[in-house]
């Protein structure tokens, strides 16, 4: 997973952008997106250390009669838990306080994954495990490293759509997304490298 300095951007040091400049994308008519390309500028830092010091880790989970191992690598911030880098910090209070209203709570806690190449990726689901399964929600994910695409489908069946994710990248799922709308990150057979994702939720939601 090797990282060459300054590869995505000329930056000099890490900055968050205006959260008021995200364009709002309505799924249907209780389901958004907002989009922010290039949130965080200056990230390649940011990026490598992630890579270097976050203590990741592999899962196996069960699929119908064997146990598979997960294709990315995790690390789960619980509320409280001090975040891997002083930016992730930032990220998590400016989408607090730009949500605050709409939200009505804060976001406080950060799961990372690790894409470590395009044969990494994540099926699909939503975060629906606690409060996600009754109740609307955001999700905000940023995306560090290389472009991928998440994908988004009605989960009661329909077309699916494709947001592509490059790095620094803000996308917040918000409404009832989690609740009615699937998400995955397909595999690739691109040559593409490392990708950190970054999901900054709520109190009660996975």
């Amino acid at each position: 997973m090797a990282l060459q300095s300054s590869l995505f951007d000329d930056a000099p040091t890490p900055t968050l952008g205006r959260l008021g400049a995200a364009h709002r994308r309505h799924l249907d008519e209780s389901a958004w997106l907002d989009l922010l390309p290039g949130w965080a500028t200056g990230a390649d830092e940011v990026l490598a250390t992630l890579l270097r010091e976050v203590p990741w880790r592999s899962e196996r989970r069960r699929m119908y009669d064997s146990v598979v191992d997960v294709p990315r690598l995790l690390r789960f911030y619980a509320e409280d838990e001090p975040l891997p880098h002083p930016l992730l910090t930032d990220m998590r209070e400016d989408l607090s306080a730009h949500y605050a209203r709409e939200l009505g709570e804060p976001f406080v806690t950060a799961g990372l994954c690790l894409y470590r190449d395009g044969a990494d990726s994540v099926a699909w689901h939503g975060d629906r495990i606690g409060r996600g399964r009754e109740e609307d929600t955001m999700v905000a994910i940023v995306s560090l490293g290389s472009s991928r695409h998440l994908a988004l489908r009605p989960r009661d069946g329909g077309a699916s759509q494709r947001v592509s994710l490059g790095h620094g990248d803000l996308v917040v799922m918000g409404g009832a997304c989690q609740r009615t709308w699937d998400h995955a990150v397909p595999k690739t057979s691109a040559t593409v490298g490392p990708r950190v994702s970054i999901q900054f939720r709520v109190s009660g939601v996975r």
